[in-house]
């Protein structure tokens, strides 16, 4: 099976053999992916010749329905999404689940976002600027959809969260998608959109779908297109260095991996909910899609006084975790992508162990249930001890994408604060405690190093959506290495696809613009 592209209108076959997708279990080979012959200049101009038009037409109320109706297309075809996920991606049925409904849940959340916006085509900042001293002559800010194509290049790890939650705010604020998913998974995502597009339900030139390479892509962009990137600092930094990129200004969002942190408070002591609550989200996000998340806990920081409590209650809890062929109904953890990620993995791991214990885990030769370690891309869950993090840098500095942790002490709230800061900005950190006045403290400590943060005591324990868990109606971003970007945030998300616009004019003219508007503050 190859698998085509989805430009001009038409699906198109690529050139060439094109690249192996593989079950990263049994290591068969599903289909191949080329773009090569592909006309990126031409495909990018249909997006915005035909899409954009198509989709600055509508509303924003009717762009709304139109994600309503792919959200529909999607939920129908769900049990076979399931099944691409598991074998392309090795994901188990709760991995899946992330990835798919992550994704239509995405879609569903700004449909009805869009009710709040309702007949309006543009945007506008509430109030006026008074501009003279005459009230006559006031300025306005509004908001209008861009004309270009909204270029999206997706990572591995989620075929389908990763192009829907970009595709529907991209496709609500009135920019045609063009998709590049990452080659390795792109099964996942060729099929939901080939579903859609079969469906009838979106204009012509408002989905675009590249499952290749991305060849030259960078180099047709103009002034009026939005790149929103996901994936690692390397690949970012690379793109952001085309010079086509910095000659035409297009705006660039880039969400790239970091060290996220997870901090257990100095008064959850063993036995405390907290405590328990700490252990359990540090496990899950170690094993949840095999720790192949950008938002997965990398290092983990407790109370000195209570290292090896910590230590011996992850170590209890992971030994539960049965990890294999996700066929198996007893599997709670599948393997990383492919060989490759596994090399790159264990690779990590072995620096990281220069500095720090492995305490269960991290060797090659570890024997997955029903299935071949010579063939399969596994890599058991792994645990290490960093008894010193002020002199340690390799934890600072290492990420390995998969299923590995780091635990640390820490000393007061100021030393965590500094430790948490050595990861050189990061998408997410979590805080376990009951004790408000710490809870503050670490939490205005350390926000301007993430841009996430989520603080969990026993109140909130049974309700908290998870550490890893991005969520549609808050932003999802980070500074420094991970990236400087910021995406999702119900409305705010918008602003990545509009221009704002100062008008000065009249104010009975102003006031025409408004009354037509909705009225947001981005």
């Amino acid at each position: 099976m190859k698998i085509q592209n989805y430009v001009y209108g038409e699906w198109v076959d690529g050139k060439g053999d094109g690249a192996p997708l593989i079950d990263p279990v049994t290591g068969e080979e599903l289909a191949r992916a080329s773009s090569d012959g592909v006309d990126l200049a031409r495909a990018l101009d249909h997006a915005r010749s035909k899409g954009g038009p198509a989709l600055r037409a509508m509303s924003y109320g009717e762009r709304g329905a139109l994600l309503g109706k792919i959200n529909e297309v999607l939920a129908t075809n769900r049990d076979k999404y399931a099944d691409i996920a598991l074998k392309n991606s090795g994901n188990t049925k709760i991995d899946a689940a992330i990835d798919i409904d992550g994704g239509t849940g995405t879609l569903f959340f700004y449909s009805r976002l869009a009710g709040k916006l309702g007949d309006a085509k543009y945007l506008a900042d509430p109030g006026f600027e008074r501009m003279a001293k005459d009230e006559t002559f006031q300025g306005m800010h509004i908001w209008v959809p861009l004309h270009g194509a909204g270029i999206h290049i997706n990572a591995f790890n989620f075929p389908s969260w990763g192009l829907w939650e970009k595709a529907a705010v991209s496709l609500l604020a009135g920019v045609p998608v063009f998709a590049k998913p990452a080659t390795a998974t792109c099964l996942l995502s060729y099929e939901m959109v080939r579903d859609v597009i079969e469906a009838g339900v979106v204009p012509d030139g408002a989905l675009n779908l590249i499952c290749g390479g991305a060849r030259d892509l960078m180099d047709h962009l103009t002034g009026a297109d939005a790149i929103a990137f996901t994936g690692s600092a390397d690949t970012a930094n690379m793109l952001r260095g085309n010079k086509n990129l910095i000659a035409s200004s297009a705006r660039f969002n880039a969400e790239a991996d970091s060290l996220n942190m997870s901090l257990l408070g100095p008064d959850a002591k063993p036995g405390a909910a907290e405590f328990d609550l700490f252990v359990k989200e540090v496990s899950r996000e170690m094993t949840v899609k095999a720790g192949q998340k950008c938002t997965a806990i990398r290092r983990a920081f407790v109370p000195t006084g209570i290292l090896d409590d910590v230590i011996g209650a992850l170590e209890a809890r992971l030994a539960k975790t049965v990890t294999g062929d996700p066929r198996n109904e007893t599997v709670r953890m599948g393997p990383l992508v492919n060989k490759a990620q596994q090399k790159v993995a264990l690779d990590g791991i072995k620096q990281l162990s220069a500095e720090a214990t492995v305490v269960t885990g991290g060797a090659e030769g570890f024997k997955p249930v029903d299935a071949d370690p010579k063939m399969s891309a596994f890599v058991a869950p792994t645990l290490l001890k960093c008894t010193d993090p002020r002199a340690a840098k390799a934890v600072h500095d290492i990420e390995v994408f998969g299923p590995a942790c780091t635990v640390m002490p820490y000393d007061g709230t100021g030393d965590a604060i500094a430790l948490a800061s050595r990861g050189g900005g990061s998408l997410a950190a979590s805080v376990f405690t009951g004790d408000d006045g710490f809870a503050n403290d670490i939490s205005l400590g350390i926000a301007a190093d993430h841009g996430r943060v989520l603080v969990v005591d026993e109140k909130v324990g049974d309700l908290q959506t998870g550490h890893g868990i991005v969520m549609p109606m808050c932003t999802h971003g980070g500074p420094g290495r991970a990236g400087g970007g910021e995406e999702l945030g119900g409305t705010r998300g918008l602003r990545f696809y509009h221009q704002r616009t100062a008008i000065q004019a009249r104010l009975d003219r102003l006031q025409t613009l408004a009354d037509n508007a909705a009225q947001v503050t981005l």
